[in-house]
């Protein structure tokens, strides 16, 4: 199968860029799913990533920028 034309997902660029390592990726996944699997609440990979000190707002912006996207992180709210 040609994967070529496939746009790139942000933890392949996040990780390509050294934003994050591979195993903090795939931990901020499993921390996803567990949560939308146990509160049925959704948070986007790159805000739990964000929340462990692993990546910095900054840097969550340029992979959304060369993905085409805005900032949704600044939509939620972050005030606790």
């Amino acid at each position: 199968m040609e994967t070529a034309h496939l746009e790139k997902r942000f933890g392949v660029i996040a990780i390509e860029k050294d934003y994050c390592s591979a195993e903090q990726f795939i931990e901020a996944l499993k921390i996803q799913v567990m949560e939308d699997f146990n509160k049925g609440k959704h948070r986007l990979v790159g805000r739990i990533l964000l929340e462990q000190g692993v990546m910095t707002l900054e840097q969550i912006n340029q992979v959304l920028v060369i993905l085409g996207k805005g900032l949704p992180l600044l939509k939620e709210s972050d005030t606790k």
